[in-house]
């Protein structure tokens, strides 16, 4: 059996998130408005797959909702130029870490970011 890799990904937010959601804007204290929003995550699938998820509001097979309503709601496109220099990562645990690692890199960054 082919063994898992886990990819990172960065969604585009609309600016919106900002202004209609207080959760995002209390976690994002540093932004200044001239960056984008972004959400960060990681995934087994492809970034577009993914991201597909996240738009329809993708249910797994024990009914489990899987995709972030903030994605849902405010997602606008993939940011490959924000991940493609991450390689895909073999454990569930390292890519975890790599997505809290690059989303405090985007928020160092003054981007307005979201993860989980």
């Amino acid at each position: 059996m082919a063994k898992t890799e886990y990819r990172i990904y960065v969604i585009e937010l609309s600016k919106k998130v900002f202004t209609e959601n207080r959760r995002f804007r209390e976690a994002n204290p540093q932004f200044n408005g001239v960056l984008e929003c972004v959400y960060v995550g990681m995934t087994s699938k492809t970034p577009k797959e993914r991201f597909e998820q996240h738009k329809t509001g993708y249910r797994n097979k024990k009914g489990h909702n899987l995709s972030s309503n903030i994605v849902k709601k405010y997602g606008s496109y993939l940011r490959p130029s924000l991940y493609n220099h991450i390689k895909p990562l073999t454990t569930r645990a390292a890519a975890l870490k790599m997505e809290e690692i690059l989303a405090l890199e985007l928020r160092r960054k003054r981007y307005a970011v979201w993860f989980n």
